[in-house]
């Protein structure tokens, strides 16, 4: 019986175990704890401006000043670069370079006093012979930040207002008037926020209309040429060991690290969906081991019981046995009273028939021996059975013939 509770108290132990487990992975599963974060272990510098960004708001601006206003409105937020580490976001100015058809626009970020740095480049060409006035744009990120030939080309639902009047003859390619010290009012310092926080913030900002394709092709190979009289590397100068290839030994580009980026989360999720399944399989088994031992235990319980009762039957077969056994000699002693008792009866028989025998023949012998001669008495004595009692008729007989 003690064995039976201890099981029995063993099986709904495990039972409860079962049950919050799997209440446990449910609640995990179906949005009791459904907000999951996933983190980059190492960020990059080229993570704190994102260049389709930076297409999207070039695409709805008026003009070149207004995409910098755009670049630097502390309420959109569009840049995170902070390059000289003082705890505020730089100010990125524009710079505009004609040659022919093509127009090459260079932001810089403003780092200190006369400290440039460039950080891209929007590079625009008009085809000569298309009778729509065709433009071509390609968004190229600088080599040391984002690694050589990152770039992207928008395609834009609508034409921007400012291509027509890139190609007039009165048109003055812009200059930004902003520098280290000296900005516009609308422009105020904001700290740089975590990078996982720049993502979510910049991705509604991008324009979903607008299509972005990337290529690392560059389709005007003189663009490097034509700015080169307004390029700024001062940053790049001053860290020259801090590279995007560098930085990023296993990555082409900014390109290549998102990629091998968008693998690895895509492994991190998978791997955590296995594990998910091999603890929803080890709940669902330890589900079934209650069951299992539930069985067991009624198994146990049978086994017990049919122990029991064969011990019982054995327990008690001995004492048939003995019953059976007594019974069989108690019947086998009165058979053997009985046959006593008729052998004792047929010898009482015989003993009773000897003994009449003996006393007629004693009886016939007396009477014979006073009436019969001697030699007839001679031959009646060894005949008789009973020597006790013809001995003690002959010598009466005898006595009282040897007297005469």
């Amino acid at each position: 019986m003690i064995k039976t509770y201890t099981m029995k108290a063993y099986t709904l132990t495990l039972t409860l175990v079962a049950l919050f487990s799997s209440f446990f992975m449910q609640a995990q599963r179906y949005g009791y704890n459904n907000t999951a974060t996933v983190v980059a272990q190492n960020y990059d510098i080229s993570d704190n401006l994102d260049l389709q960004a930076v297409a999207s708001i070039f695409g709805e601006s008026r003009d070149l000043e207004d995409f910098e206003r755009r670049l630097n409105d502390p309420s959109l937020q569009i840049s995170n670069l902070d390059l000289n580490r003082d705890n505020y976001v730089d100010y990125l100015r524009v710079i505009e370079v004609a040659d022919d058809d093509a127009r090459i626009i260079v932001i810089q970020a403003v780092l200190g006093q006369d400290l440039f740095q460039d950080v891209a480049t929007i590079e625009l060409e008009r085809e000569k012979h298309s009778t729509t006035t065709h433009v071509t744009v390609q968004i190229v990120g600088n080599p040391y930040l984002y690694g050589p030939n990152y770039i992207f080309e928008p395609y834009y639902y609508r034409r921007p207002v400012f291509f027509d009047y890139f190609w007039l003859s009165t048109y003055h390619p812009y200059y930004s008037p902003w520098y280290w010290g000296y900005y516009p009012t609308y422009y105020t310092y904001w700290a740089p926020m975590p990078v996982f926080r720049y993502r979510r913030h910049i991705t509604p900002l991008i324009n979903s209309r607008n299509r972005y394709v990337y290529t690392d092709t560059r389709r005007i190979s003189r663009a490097d040429r034509i700015y080169s009289g307004v390029s700024r590397r001062g940053y790049e100068q001053a860290n020259p060991n801090r590279s995007f290839t560098q930085r990023n030994q296993n990555a082409a580009n900014r390109y290549s690290l998102e990629t091998s980026r968008a693998n690895n989360v895509s492994r991190d999720v998978n791997s955590n969906r296995v594990s998910t399944d091999r603890s929803q399989i080890s709940t669902q088994r330890s589900n079934t081991q209650p069951t299992r031992s539930a069985t067991t235990s009624r198994n146990n319980d049978m086994r017990t019981n049919t122990a029991v009762r064969t011990n019982d039957q054995r327990s008690t077969m001995p004492q048939n046995n003995r019953i059976e056994r007594s019974a069989r000699i108690n019947s086998n002693t009165q058979r053997m009273d009985r046959s006593n008792v008729n052998t004792n009866s047929n010898q009482v028989q015989r003993s009773s028939s000897t003994r009449g025998s003996n006393i007629s023949r004693s009886s016939n012998s007396t009477f014979s021996r006073g009436s019969s001669s001697a030699p007839t008495m001679r031959s009646s004595v060894p005949s008789s059975s009973s020597r006790g009692s013809m001995s003690t008729g002959s010598s009466r007989g005898g006595g009282s013939q040897r007297g005469r």
